[in-house]
């Protein structure tokens, strides 16, 4: 008998994760349906997937943008919803079985938040629910029989990795980076990056805060932290190497000394098509490597001292507590300046770690006080001067 199409709730859908889910969701041949999209500004966009999938729901977060934009042409049969607490509403329905958190930053934590109290399975693209909050994550969906499922192309490398053994069996976890556009720039050089030099990553195709991240490698700073708590580990046993070619994700060894790592072609539809679909496989639309071909593939350790941020992210993995929350916070704010032109590439790490260092620290924070600090570190990077 064949099973009936899962309901997938995209949170962040006409951003980059988002858009590259519906494309998989439209090459699935009916295993999976767009039952609910949601957009901040991009609401031209939101309106055209609402008409070529025929959502039951669509949710349009800026209150204000919506109340401005012309929702002629939206189907009869498509529900809108406006404002934030649209997405806490529509997750928590019945028949949503699938929802991809792909809203960028510490916007995406409300709708995380609901869909994992409401008992959803979650497919997680916004690594910021568990770098803010990762204990009381892990804590709520074990509460509420919610299960996370990685999106994020290393952590679902990870996730691959682990189902050759049990997670009492691994010994470390090894974290792929490319090491951006700037693997090789000498120290004094990165004073110079401009902001379309850091956009231009090598090899994948992100949203411009994401690409920041993965020039600094604050990326990876954020991704140690979040495998920290996804996958019950101690900080010394996660590694990070550079792997310039993107083509193995992540490694995984166990205690017996054997390696797992999970390659493919830098294509994020393959780890999304990998969660919607879990715990099955299934034909899709992502990229394959073409093994016809010559091909080498490079490792190397991180150079700690060229991109402080793996430092960063370590001692906040370390420390725990609300550190993670200040950190996320104070990097988003500080990357938006640079975007802006108001800070150079070489401020973003130096003002995180200030920020960092001269938060009031608290070992067992309430979501309340996470809260509170991403707000108060927002606040300290617009004061740098």
């Amino acid at each position: 008998m064949s099973r009936p199409a899962k309901n997938v709730a995209v949170l962040g859908s006409t951003g980059s994760i988002g858009t590259r889910t519906l494309e998989v969701i439209a090459a699935s041949e009916g295993r999976l349906r767009a039952h609910v999209l949601s957009a901040h500004h991009r609401l031209d966009l939101l309106l055209q997937q609402a008409c070529a999938l025929r959502p039951a729901w669509i949710v349009a977060t800026d209150r204000a943008a919506a109340d401005r934009f012309d929702w002629t042409g939206l189907p009869t049969d498509c529900q809108p919803l406006f404002g934030p607490e649209g997405v806490e509403q529509v997750v928590c329905r019945d028949d949503i079985d699938v929802v991809v958190a792909a809203i960028v930053g510490t916007a995406g934590l409300r709708g995380t938040w609901a869909a994992l109290q409401s008992g959803k399975t979650v497919a997680l693209a916004n690594k910021e629910t568990l770098v803010m909050a990762g204990p009381l994550a892990i804590e709520l969906a074990d509460q509420n029989g919610a299960t996370i499922l990685p999106v994020d192309s290393e952590h679902s490398a990870l996730f691959q990795a682990i189902q050759c053994g049990r997670r009492e069996e691994v010994r470390r976890i090894v974290l792929t980076a490319s090491g951006g556009p700037f693997r090789n720039r000498s120290m004094a050089a990165l004073r110079h990056v401009t902001v379309e030099e850091a956009l231009a990553h090598p090899t994948w195709e992100m949203g411009p805060k994401i690409t920041i991240d993965s020039a600094t490698m604050m990326n990876k700073a954020l991704e140690i932290i979040e495998a920290r708590w996804l996958f019950h580990l101690a900080v010394d046993q996660i590694d990070v190497v550079v792997h310039p070619q993107s083509i193995v994700h992540s490694l995984l060894e166990f205690v017996d000394g054997s390696v797992i790592a999970q390659l493919s072609s830098p294509d994020m539809r393959l780890p999304i098509q990998y969660a919607l679909d879990y715990p099955d496989r299934y034909p899709g639309v992502a990229t394959r490597l073409d093994w016809t071909q010559a091909r080498q593939l490079d490792f190397e350790p991180p150079d700690f001292d060229r991109f402080p941020a793996l430092a960063l992210g370590l001692e906040a993995a370390r420390a725990a507590g609300t550190s993670g929350a200040v950190l996320n916070a104070a990097n988003e704010a500080a990357v938006a300046r640079f975007l802006a032109g108001e800070l150079e590439f070489t401020d973003i790490v130096p003002i995180c770690r200030s920020v960092l260092a001269s938060h009031d620290f608290d070992p067992r924070p309430t979501i309340c006080e996470l809260m509170r600090l991403d707000r108060w570190a927002r606040q300290e990077v617009l004061l740098w001067k």
